[in-house]
């Protein structure tokens, strides 16, 4: 469980900064060499999840989307310093809800 749980961190920390770094570059200004790292980071997204050991790649990566989802508030609250208001997070805790329905359910 918990290196499924590293493995959904580090994988979002990748989409999101690499996400990020490209968007410093052509939203704000800042110097090409940021996207190309930005591109690269990304690209090691898709590598880290590849090691997740659900049997079906469509329900991991909706899973990575609710949890990317709560990364994301919680990088804009962090890097952007843009607060979270109640409704942010009452979204991002029904998003953990749907990931653990989606990953922990028993099915036969």
């Amino acid at each position: 469980m918990i290196t499924v749980i590293l493995l959904f961190l580090f994988a979002g920390l990748a989409e999101i900064g690499g996400g990020y770094l490209i968007w410093q570059w052509l939203r704000e200004g800042k110097p090409a060499y940021l996207g190309l790292i930005g591109g690269l980071v990304l690209a090691m997204y898709g590598v880290i999840a590849t090691f997740q050991h659900f049997p079906t790649f469509g329900r991991v990566y909706a899973a990575y989307g609710g949890v990317f989802i709560v990364l994301s508030v919680l990088w804009g609250w962090g890097v952007d310093k843009k607060m979270p208001d109640t409704y942010d997070w009452i979204g991002a805790a029904i998003c953990i809800v749907g990931v653990s329905v989606m990953l922990w359910s028993p099915r036969s």
